[in-house]
């Protein structure tokens, strides 16, 4: 039996020859120097040539100017696995990705869209959208415990079949049934796959439409979004990046905590995305396909005070109530670490957090596994990183943090009376006090 193994991609010296590269603004405008643009790209090469992902994205607006819209690798037929002599996609800036646990965020904010609408109300207990879920003892569990990762429900006990993740109804009745690990309220705990369900099945009810309908039209439409939804449209199928294990994993070791966070291995989880049934699906906490630049315009609405070009998408104060820290620190009961949370988001940390050095009000998720989407006001940036390499454990986790690293020193904080607040003006946001 083979306990430990690494898988890497092949990386060619070329790397020019396997970089696209979209409109950039001036890099004046961002407020930043040539010699700081290309400290961060280096640091995204230095990613790529470790061969844990065979495609990296990464798209990062400073000021509300794309600074990079960039795809280095291959979309398909570079994996660990793959043949030398097999036919290979090359990525662009806009193939779409599987944004994994990074679509809870947008699922999130759809929630709070129906929130300020006055259609539901975050205080409201489950079981008052959905009947059902008030069996044993989740009567009193509330959108806000799931909002916050405190619902008691961080995965279902149990062997459950991949192939569960295809029907919606019998994973919905199997969350129905579930009886809480923990009284809500009481531990944080990251729910993985199951809040998310929930959530959208009281946005199903509450509007009497698709999840997949109502983001359409509450969100992708107005912003110009090409392809960013639940699951993936056909007409997009031959464009997708395909997700690969790598990296160092162990049966004993990254198994059994992806076991402990998820549910399933790490070849499960990857084959699952893989599937075209997972792309026929909606799984609101998982399962969001898109580009790095669109889901970089997504965070930087929200960066933006809830607004987009004309459109006003959420009201400022909307954006401002979701990002409010729920905590400071406390240990995750599902990650093993310490985190904290908003109504939806994930917060960074100072001295260092998930989003990298002095990043305390960032907001933003992550993704399985090295995806990372965030904003940081004090910086007045929106990042999109998207991998597709599955590394949990591996040779990237220094240049990983080097990048994270590189970003937030190379984008330095922006004085308070030029920065953007999600209220706008300070002016403006003294009359709304």
């Amino acid at each position: 039996m083979k306990f430990w193994s690494t898988n890497t991609s092949q990386v060619t010296d070329d790397l020019a020859s396997v970089t696209d590269i979209a409109d950039e603004a001036n890099i004046e405008l961002a407020g930043m120097t040539e010699k700081q643009k290309q400290n961060i790209w280096r640091a995204v090469e230095a990613l790529y040539q470790t061969g844990n992902h065979p495609q990296v994205s990464l798209c990062l607006r400073r000021k509300g100017q794309i600074v990079f819209n960039r795809s280095i690798g291959f979309a398909d037929g570079n994996g660990p696995e793959d043949q030398p002599f097999a036919e290979k996609r090359l990525a662009k800036t806009n193939t779409p990705v599987c944004l994994f646990s990074a679509s809870k965020l947008v699922t999130a904010m759809l929630v709070h869209m129906l929130d300020e609408e006055g259609v539901i109300n975050l205080l409201d207990p489950i079981s008052y959208y959905i009947p059902e879920y008030a069996k044993h003892g989740k009567r009193h569990t509330t959108i806000f415990h799931l909002l916050s990762h405190r619902g008691g429900i961080p995965r279902v006990e149990g062997k459950i079949e991949p192939e569960t993740l295809f029907d919606k109804q019998q994973i919905l009745q199997l969350l129905y049934d579930a009886k809480p690990m923990s009284v809500s309220g009481s531990k944080l705990a990251y729910h993985a796959v199951t809040a998310g369900y929930i959530l959208g099945e009281v946005l199903e009810r509450v509007t009497q439409k698709p999840l997949t309908q109502l983001l359409q039209e509450r969100i992708s439409d107005p912003m110009g979004m090409r392809c960013f939804n639940y699951g993936l449209a056909p007409e997009f199928r031959g464009e997708v990046a395909k997700n690969y294990a790598t990296g160092f994993f162990a049966k004993m070791g990254t198994d059994q905590y992806l076991h402990h966070v998820l549910g399933a291995d790490l070849d499960t989880t990857v084959n699952i995305t893989n599937d075209s049934r997972f792309m026929d699906t909606i799984s609101p906490a998982a399962n969001i396909y898109t580009s790095a630049e669109e889901i970089g315009r997504f965070f930087e609405m929200l960066l933006d005070g809830g607004r987009y070009q004309d459109k006003q998408i959420l009201t400022p104060e909307t954006v401002f109530r979701a990002t409010l820290p729920t905590s400071g620190y406390v240990m995750d009961q599902s990650l093993l670490i310490p985190m904290r949370y908003a109504l939806g988001p994930m917060l960074g940390g100072d001295p260092v957090g998930i989003f990298g050095p002095m990043t305390g009000q960032a907001f933003g998720h992550i993704g399985f596994s090295n995806i990372l989407c965030w904003a940081d006001p004090k910086r007045d940036i929106s990042v999109s990183l998207l991998t597709t390499g599955k590394s949990v454990v591996g040779t990237h986790i220094p240049s990983l943090a080097k990048v994270l690293y590189q970003i937030s020193k190379q984008c330095p904080r922006v004085e308070r009376d030029q920065r953007r607040s999600l209220f706008g003006s300070d002016q403006e946001k003294s009359e709304k006090i």
